[in-house]
C-alpha cells in the first residue's frame, strides 16, 4: 500500500465486517495467513475501530438445513463480542444475502467497510463484491484475511479485491484510525 491517502477514515462511518472467525475454520489449514494470525489480527483492528467510535460486525455461517451445527460453530473464544456490536450469523457466502447487515450498517450511517475473515476467495470476497455494488466504500486488510492456500488468496487480492477498494496490511490500517483521531 503505497497511498495513505485511500485509507483516511471517519471512524463513526466505518465498520470492521469480520468473516467466519469461528473456532472450526480458524482451525484449517490456511495460507499465506494462518487462521490464528487473521483472528488476532481482526481482534486487534476490532478493538482500536470501536475504541475510535466505529462499528464492528462479526459474521459467522450456519449450514441451512440441518439439526445441529458442527462443533466449533461459535465465534472463536478470543472474540470478546461488546455490547455496541453486530452478530450476524449468514447461511450463504456472503454476509449481506439473506442477513440484515446492510440494514444495520445503513442505520448506524456507515459508508466504509473495513473487512477481514476467512476465507479470501468465498465469504470475504463474496461480501466485498456485494458491499461494493451497494454502494459502501471497501477496504481489505490483507494480512488480516487468508485462503485455503496461497494461490487463492493471492488471486482474489491481486485480481478482484483491489478492483474494488485499497488493500492495506493491519499495521497499515491501525495506523489509519489513529490518525483519523489525531484530526
Amino acid at each position: 500500500m503505497s497511498d495513505m491517502s485511500e485509507l483516511t477514515l471517519t471512524p463513526e462511518r466505518t465498520a470492521l465486517v469480520a468473516i467466519d472467525l469461528m473456532e472450526r475454520i480458524v482451525a484449517l489449514p490456511t495460507a499465506p495467513h494462518s487462521g490464528p494470525d487473521v483472528l488476532a489480527r481482526s481482534v486487534r483492528l476490532a478493538d482500536a475501530l470501536r475504541d475510535a467510535g466505529g462499528t464492528v460486525a462479526w459474521v459467522r455461517v450456519e449450514r441451512p438445513g440441518v439439526d445441529e451445527q458442527p462443533p466449533g460453530s461459535g465465534l472463536s473464544p478470543e472474540i470478546e463480542v461488546a455490547a455496541s456490536d453486530l452478530e450476524v450469523v449468514k447461511r450463504t457466502w456472503g454476509a449481506f444475502q439473506g442477513t440484515d447487515l446492510e440494514a444495520q450498517l445503513r442505520k448506524r450511517d456507515i459508508d466504509t467497510i473495513i473487512l477481514t475473515g476467512l476465507v479470501t476467495n468465498f465469504g470475504v470476497e463474496s461480501t466485498g463484491r456485494v458491499a461494493d455494488d451497494a454502494g459502501f466504500r471497501m477496504i481489505f486488510v490483507e494480512d488480516a484475511m487468508s485462503g485455503l492456500d496461497a494461490h487463492a488468496h493471492e488471486f482474489a487480492v491481486d485480481y478482484v479485491l483491489r478492483k474494488l477498494g485499497p488493500v492495506p496490511s493491519t499495521r497499515e490500517t491501525l495506523d489509519a484510525i489513529a490518525c483519523s483521531l489525531a484530526r
